[in-house]
């Protein structure tokens, strides 16, 4: 799609920092946001296929090593717990150094030490790898989110962030899809060798192709660097050149999340997500092997969680369009999880039945997992280009508690002999708590200036 060549009355009107926050919210979509959108969902798919081929690989692993399935929650929580940790460190860094040399660094960091899973042969040296690994996998998130927000135009924000972040499910079920060939083929072993070896040929096209964000130069006043995103885009005829004085940092960015009203902002969130990637997690990492337990077929239990991510992707197109055609994103998002928790307790209902398990699980993705994902696009507005990446990253940071403690929560009951049915229950009520929080934020007004980005 071809680009305008005429100035937005924004950009004529506007200086500095206003004039670029005018020509990126202006700008007509064309290929070269497509090559920083399409960038970012292929990190996320990465992230996708990498996180999701623990639990893809559990059974043959359990097999190999003669390990009980429920022992496998350490490992699913080592992974979780070290991407906690990537997302809280790499937001900071994102805000402090540039979204480009933090993500690219996470993404190397996760490349390499995914290739070390190989090498493992006991489940705490598995945990051990999974751990650093997640280091990475947590990291690249606040980045990739902060980039895609940063350059979508305003009026389509809300969908092409939600595009991209797609590309974390999109990369669960092809990896769901492709172990029922890798597993077989080249042992367990393959997935990792697949994951790390496709991020490191990615990594130098993905160098060379993705620009910083434009929004992050202008609060560094760097003219150079910002005349040169300009040139690449084709908005450099656009900009009256003129920039605001940068205003010195005084204060830590965690604690800034909690200054001027943001904070019942900042802790619904961290509620919300909590909550909802407890449930995520839970559901990703056990249905494979409690679907096995109820009888049903291998090929069916794989499938289940390729239609939860399948499902996640149609659920988050879906709110993410109706927020931007008709707003009230607090509101789809919440009747969203608020429906999610029904099709949630249906799983556990559907015993031997292959086709009951992958409708379920479908609908549970539709609305839990896609509320969940567009919850994450919606932080990216919340805060404003000083903050951005370390709210997003604190945001998942401290999600990704819920996500530790989702698996082994699984490990705990499975063990201790709760009724399948019950699991899925008591997951529900998690969806319904993730509804209630979002709800709230919507309702009360709080944050709702953050419909529209601010820099």
């Amino acid at each position: 799609m071809a680009y305008s060549t005429a100035p937005t009355e924004a950009a004529h009107t506007s200086g500095g920092e206003i004039g670029l926050e005018a020509i990126v919210d202006g700008s007509p979509l064309g290929s070269r946001h497509a090559v920083i959108l399409l960038i970012c969902a292929l990190v996320a798919a990465v992230d996708g296929f990498d996180t999701q081929s623990v639990a893809l690989v559990a059974p043959a692993v359990s097999t190999a090593w003669h390990v009980d399935p429920s022992h496998f929650g350490m490992v699913f929580a080592a992974g979780l717990f070290g991407s906690l940790l990537g997302a809280l460190a790499f937001g900071v860094i994102g805000d402090r150094y540039g979204r480009r040399p933090a993500l690219l660094t996470a993404v190397g960091w996760f490349a390499l030490v995914t290739l070390t899973t190989t090498l493992t042969s006991s489940l705490p040296g598995m945990a051990l790898a999974r751990f650093f690994t997640g280091l990475g996998l947590g990291g690249a998130l606040p980045g990739i989110i902060s980039l895609a927000s940063e350059y979508a135009p305003l009026r389509q924000r809300s969908t092409l962030v939600s595009v991209m972040f797609c590309g974390f499910p999109l990369g669960a079920v092809i990896g769901g899809i492709a172990s029922a060939a890798i597993v077989p083929a080249l042992g367990w072993q393959g997935m990792f060798w697949v994951s790390g070896g496709i991020t490191l040929l990615l990594l130098p096209v993905f160098a060379r192709l993705l620009p910083e964000s434009i929004r992050f130069l202008a609060l560094k006043q760097d003219r150079t660097g910002i005349v040169r995103v300009l040139e690449r885009m084709g908005w450099r005829h656009l900009w009256n050149g003129e920039m605001t004085a940068a205003t010195p940092a005084r204060q830590s960015p965690v604690a800034k999340l909690f200054k001027d009203g943001r904070a019942p902002g900042t802790i619904l969130l961290w509620v919300t997500l909590f909550l909802s990637l407890l449930l995520t997690y839970f559901l990703v990492n056990w249905i494979p092997l409690l679907a096995r337990r109820n009888g049903v077929g291998m090929t069916a239990a794989v499938l289940a969680v390729a239609t939860l991510n399948g499902g996640a992707i149609v659920g988050c197109l879906g709110i993410g369009r109706l927020s931007d055609r008709f707003g009230r994103v607090t509101r789809n998002i919440s009747v969203g999880f608020a429906l999610g928790a029904l099709a949630i307790a249906l799983i556990g209902t559907t015993g031997h039945s292959s086709a009951l398990l992958l409708g379920a699980t479908f609908l549970a993705g539709s609305l839990s997992i896609g509320a969940q994902m567009c919850t994450v696009a919606y932080c990216a507005s919340f805060y404003e280009t000083s903050l951005r990446a370390t709210g997003v990253g604190w945001a998942i940071g401290i999600g990704r508690i819920g996500s530790i403690i989702g698996p082994l929560m699984g490990g705990a009951l499975i063990a201790s002999g709760v009724a399948v049915q019950s699991l899925f229950i008591v997951v529900g009520v998690m969806s319904l708590g993730s509804a209630a929080a979002i709800f709230t934020l919507g309702r009360f007004g709080i944050g709702q200036a953050a419909s529209v980005q601010r820099v």
